[in-house]
């Protein structure tokens, strides 16, 4: 299942936009809507998008940012989907679509979250997301917020 409208609009809110490179709170090179530069990204001084490749030290345009977005969520999309094993309502997974775009594939792979989630323990989800505010040892409430409205999503049925 794809990320909804809904989700995406969320999405977007939470992770604003730049054209140009910034460092976000991690101090990780990003551009655009929440895209990490790869390490291949930041020799090159390129971004492939729909196979093209696009120098981005100039930034990006809304129209790039939206583009290289919807790429970057194929795979977040992939993860949940694939991760999940318990049956999920769109509002859901539109939250755990957010959360692991922002802590990584990997992360939310690996997490407690997750294991309680696939054990049936969907009320455990919202504690679980309460943990992750952290970014490099410390306490960042961007996320403390974002999380907080993860949790929204997740409790609350949106039509």
């Amino acid at each position: 299942m794809p990320i909804s409208r809904h989700g995406l609009e969320l999405l977007k809110q939470l992770e604003g936009f730049s054209s140009t490179v910034y460092l976000d709170s991690g101090g990780e090179p990003t551009i655009g809507i929440g895209h990490r530069l790869t390490r291949s990204e930041r020799r090159s001084g390129k971004i492939l998008l729909d196979n093209i490749s696009i120098q981005y030290a100039d930034g990006l345009t809304e129209e790039q940012s939206l583009a290289l977005l919807a790429q970057d969520l194929v795979m977040v999309n992939g993860t949940v989907g694939y991760w999940v094993l318990v049956p999920l309502k769109q509002h859901q997974f539109d939250a755990l679509v957010s959360f692991a775009f922002n802590v990584g594939n990997e992360a939310f792979a690996q997490s407690t979250l997750l294991k309680l989630l696939n054990a049936g323990q969907y009320d455990a989800v919202p504690a679980q997301l309460r943990r992750w505010v952290m970014d490099n040892g410390k306490r960042v409430p961007g996320l403390v917020n974002r999380r907080e409205m993860e949790i929204s999503l997740w409790v609350t049925v949106h039509v």
